[in-house]
């Protein structure tokens, strides 16, 4: 495996998807393996927050929330119309996502994924699944809007659109690395 340093500027895409309706798919069945719960945070710690978004972001160059004062987060987090849910199977975190509906007839998928140790178990799928109708029970809610990057999972994108997001907007990026990258994860 090749590595890209820490200091290295690298390029790379964000994709904005929307949905305008709720989709016509039902709660999804439990996956396959152990039982999977779905977990809502009362006024979660920051530590919290960023163990969760270090765990599943750190091959993703997921470093921004690292740059927000932890009074601005603990804000964020704490408002009630953020909502922050974590996947737990076998007594563990699996991954999580983060409902921010503080926009008026809006839901936007602030954060979504799934520790590296879950990849592959159908999990992703449940969580997404179970996020997109959890935003559109949201009272007002008229579209629920996600973002991905080509430094996300390679199959971040397709995912979000075989559960009902159009994508609406692309925009090119650059930034520096903080902490070292496998090479494969950066775009070409």
């Amino acid at each position: 495996m090749s590595i890209t340093p820490a200091g290295t500027e690298i390029h790379y895409s964000v994709t904005w998807l929307e949905m305008t309706e709720r989709p016509s798919y039902g709660w999804p069945n439990q996956p396959s393996g152990a039982p999977a719960s779905l977990l809502k945070a009362e006024k979660p710690p920051v530590w919290y927050f960023l163990d969760l978004y270090d765990a599943v972001g750190r091959d993703y160059a997921w470093e921004d929330m690292h740059d927000r004062d932890e009074a601005e987060l603990a804000d964020w987090l704490e408002h009630p119309e953020t909502a922050l849910y974590t996947l737990i199977r076998d007594g563990w975190p699996h991954g999580f996502v983060l409902l921010d509906h503080r926009k008026r007839a809006r839901c936007n998928i602030a954060y979504f994924g799934l520790v590296p140790q879950a990849i592959g178990q159908g999990l992703g799928r449940f969580l997404l699944q179970n996020a997109v109708l959890t935003a559109w029970d949201l009272p007002g809610v008229e579209k629920v809007t996600v973002n991905t990057s080509t430094l996300d999972h390679p199959r971040a994108l397709q995912n979000y659109q075989r559960c009902g997001f159009t994508p609406v907007r692309r925009s090119d990026h650059t930034r520096v690395l903080r902490r070292p990258l496998d090479a494969s994860r950066i775009p070409d």
